[in-house]
């Protein structure tokens, strides 16, 4: 589904406005992205959780040209689906 779809499917069946469902999305982001900076962590009950996890540095190697190159350690976000999710889906 894309944004506008989603968009549409949410206000049709909670009976806002599309404008009141799009604020209500980018302000979950918002949090989202703010709570996962401070505390490492958001999670939406019943559908996942952002995660911030350090990644080591690694050796990894240029498939072009077969040289071993080093990559460095990074911070990334991680999504942990839930298991009640999980179970709904499969």
């Amino acid at each position: 589904m894309t944004k506008s779809q989603i968009i549409g499917a949410l206000a049709e069946k909670s009976g806002l406005a599309k404008k009141e469902v799009v604020g209500l999305m980018d302000q979950l982001a918002s949090l989202a992205y703010v709570e996962v900076k401070k505390s490492g962590e958001f999670t939406i009950p019943g559908f996942g959780k952002m995660v911030k996890a350090k990644r080591k540095a690694r050796v990894g190697i240029n498939p072009a040209t077969g040289e071993k190159i080093n990559i460095p350690a990074k911070t990334v976000v991680k999504f942990r689906l839930a298991k009640v999710a999980k179970e709904a889906v499969l």
